[in-house]
């Protein structure tokens, strides 16, 4: 199978050079909610940005009994103010109603996808998005290979398998889903979806550290005394519950956001600004970082779940008070742990994560604190009020970076306190970035694997993962408690403090 590469993305924007061919993107779980949410606004902003070829359609399958028009309705429902070229690509969409453990399933597909390309005049290319729990991603690809659909049908056209984190529980069970995808495809066909790779400010750690001549070289345990990386959500599990028993803060969050965000901060500059390149470095990155022992579970890890409290000025109920969980659950709703770095560039240098539900307010930033200097010359009077030097990359929500350094107070006396150079993407650019799955949905379709997670990577972040999740079925590791609206738990505190720092105010 063979395919012309496309544009690099990361030396080019979303613009009309990086147009989807004619072909037909089939959403496996159309009758969702991740397709209503997400998918179908994404298609359409791609649509409306003239993005999409005018021989395009969707095809959906799902359980649930809709007609074609039915589905077309869900469509427009999903997005009522498209435009002209959103109506046309409603109209020539179809659906498809089956069990996704029944053969006859994916052979109805594969004739509703013939019959649209015939009408549309596509010529086989064909993305599979699989929108459904994970339970089912190895019936509907052993389906679709039984159906013949997992190959191109014909030599210049592609066909891709997109599916949704997780990517498996634990280490055995994402690698027995790995090798159960690999029957009917190829590793360069599956792509493997995490909306914060989506994020403008994930991939801008790319073009902050290998586009500025100012960072890269500080970028190391000579300059940099610690990072800390915070995932904070002020909302709880919402109506949530069942799923969030079944996972967790450390299933959810850790093993594949910041894990994400974590390889893009350590790795290694890559020889090239493209897919093979950058994520063999991501996992170079990861297989650095040292596996937890249980020990070091013990004494550098903390889980830990919401007790009732306020959020927002309103009063909330504790974890366990929620919907659809057990008055005695064990599921963490925080995460707070020290990992190392075993290679040159980060040897010495801590890494602390703190994730967690019903913390005071949404944000997800990497921050990079610089030593002290060695030495102060003025004195504790004139510089109570300064720290050392921060970086601090804002993922999400005010998209941006900071740089926190010491300067002159205005006056007669020589006062010195911090100061922030702040930049700020929306006022920078005087632009909206793209929505991350409307991205990723892009590249996916052009087939630039760059922002996508590769079968190597997710089994190192497994690796490291899997032994917490081991020592907290042996409940060797208390859960703690924190108060709804809180910053987390006393124990998250004297993590950190013990080694002589603290977490970040944000």
């Amino acid at each position: 199978m063979s395919e012309i590469p496309p544009p690099n993305p990361l030396s080019e924007g979303i613009d009309a050079t990086r147009r989807v061919p004619a072909g037909v993107l089939v959403v496996v779980g159309a009758s969702g909610d991740l397709t209503a949410r997400k998918l179908l606004p994404a298609i359409e902003q791609l649509s409306r940005r003239r993005l999409l070829a005018h021989s395009f359609a969707i095809v959906g399958v799902a359980r649930t009994e809709l007609t074609d028009d039915g589905f077309r309705q869900l469509m427009t429902d999903a997005v009522p103010d498209g435009d002209a070229a959103w109506t046309d690509l409603v109209k020539q969409s179809r659906y498809v109603t089956g069990d996704y453990s029944d053969p006859s399933t994916f052979t109805s597909l594969a004739k509703v996808i013939t019959e649209v390309e015939a009408q549309i005049g596509a010529s086989g290319n064909r993305t599979f998005y699989l929108a459904t729990i994970p339970a089912v991603f190895e019936e509907v690809a052993d389906g679709l290979g039984a159906a013949g659909l997992n190959r191109p049908p014909t030599a210049d056209t592609s066909v891709r398998l997109v599916i949704e984190k997780p990517f498996g529980r634990d280490l055995d069970s994402a690698r027995l889903l790995d090798t159960a995808l690999h029957r009917t495809f190829d590793e360069s066909q599956i792509y493997r979806i995490d909306h914060y790779l989506g994020k403008e400010t994930v991939q801008n750690v790319l073009a902050l550290r290998f586009a500025n001549a100012i960072f890269e070289p500080l970028w190391n345990r000579s300059y940099i005394d610690h990072v800390q990386i915070t995932v904070a959500e002020s909302l709880g599990v919402e109506k949530r519950g069942g799923f969030y028993e079944t996972a967790g803060a450390l299933r959810d969050i850790v093993q594949n956001h910041v894990m994400q965000v974590l390889s893009l901060t350590l790795m290694e500059p890559p020889g090239s600004i493209d897919a093979q390149g950058i994520r063999d470095e991501k996992v170079k990155a990861l297989r650095s970082v040292v596996i937890p022992t249980p020990e070091a579970v013990r004494a550098d890890v903390v889980r830990a779940q919401y007790d009732s409290g306020w959020s927002e000025g309103k009063a909330v109920p504790a974890y366990r008070e929620e919907p659809d969980v057990s008055p005695n659950s064990q599921t963490e709703t925080y995460v707070a742990m020290k990992l190392m770095c075993d290679n040159w560039r980060w040897a010495g240098v801590p890494i602390y994560i703190r994730t967690g539900k019903r913390l005071p307010k949404r944000l997800t930033e990497v921050a990079l604190q610089f030593h002290s200097v060695p030495h102060l010359a003025f004195g504790k009077a004139e510089s109570r009020d300064l720290r050392p030097n921060a970086l601090v990359l804002r993922i999400q929500p005010d998209e941006g970076v900071a740089l926190r350094f010491g300067a002159k107070v205005p006056g007669q006396a020589f006062n010195v306190r911090d100061v922030l150079m702040d930049m700020s993407y929306g006022s920078a650019f005087m632009e909206d970035p793209p929505e991350a799955y409307e991205r990723l949905l892009l590249d996916a379709m052009v087939g630039d694997p760059t922002l996508f997670i590769r079968s190597d990577e997710v089994d190192q972040a497994w690796q490291i993962v899997d032994p917490i999740l081991e020592a907290w079925e042996s409940r060797a590791v208390p859960l703690a408690g924190y108060a709804a609206g809180t910053w987390g738990p006393r124990q998250a505190d004297q993590l950190i403090e013990r080694d002589g720092r603290q977490w970040r105010t944000p």
